[in-house]
């Protein structure tokens, strides 16, 4: 994290460790100093029953890069370079915003990943709650596709191609002013 110097990641101002009586060791990092997470902004709003107003949700985005469309971030703790042909692991990201090639069990994916996840958090910013509020990695995926639709089998293909031949229902789109009301 010290390599990395840019003005929408947190920055990593000192590191150490520490142990515990019971010869427990612990990595502490010291971090740039930030007022309120996104999230303690939303469950405020969620708390007194309030979507948060869009002025609020246009001032966070404001704050994505126009060039880069990216934020401000501080979660690394699955952060790795992606190596095309290089396996990765499936089981990364909270659930709401895990991309659907990752519960489709993909080893091999993209940054298109967090762009995924970046749009759930947004949706939630003007929602007031999660787009997809699944309660198992199952339920996540149905979700989604109640949303979006049932995947293609091409679309399937790209996310894993071991799913190609299991019999999705199939479920239309829910238009988009059903979603956002």
């Amino acid at each position: 994290m010290r390599s990395i110097d840019h003005c929408n990641v947190i920055s990593l101002k000192h590191c150490f460790f520490s142990t515990t009586n019971r010869d427990e060791l612990f990595l502490n990092l010291v971090m740039e100093f930030v007022p309120k997470s996104l999230y303690r902004v939303l469950n405020h709003y969620k708390d007194m029953k309030q979507r948060m107003p869009l002025i609020y949700v246009k001032l966070y985005m404001y704050q994505v890069d126009p060039l880069s469309h990216q934020v401000k971030v501080c979660d690394f703790g699955s952060a790795k370079t992606l190596v095309k042909g290089e396996a990765n692991i499936s089981y990364i990201c909270s659930r709401y915003y895990r991309a659907p090639e990752l519960i489709f069990g993909a080893i091999e994916y993209t940054t298109s990943i967090d762009v995924w996840s970046a749009g759930c958090v947004l949706a939630e910013l003007l929602l007031g709650q999660p787009l997809f509020p699944g309660e198992s990695a199952v339920d996540q995926l149905v979700e989604i596709i109640k949303v979006l639709s049932t995947p293609t089998r091409e679309e399937i293909r790209c996310m894993n191609p071991n799913y190609t031949e299991f019999k999705f229902p199939q479920i239309k789109a829910c238009p988009w002013h059903k979603v956002c009301a």
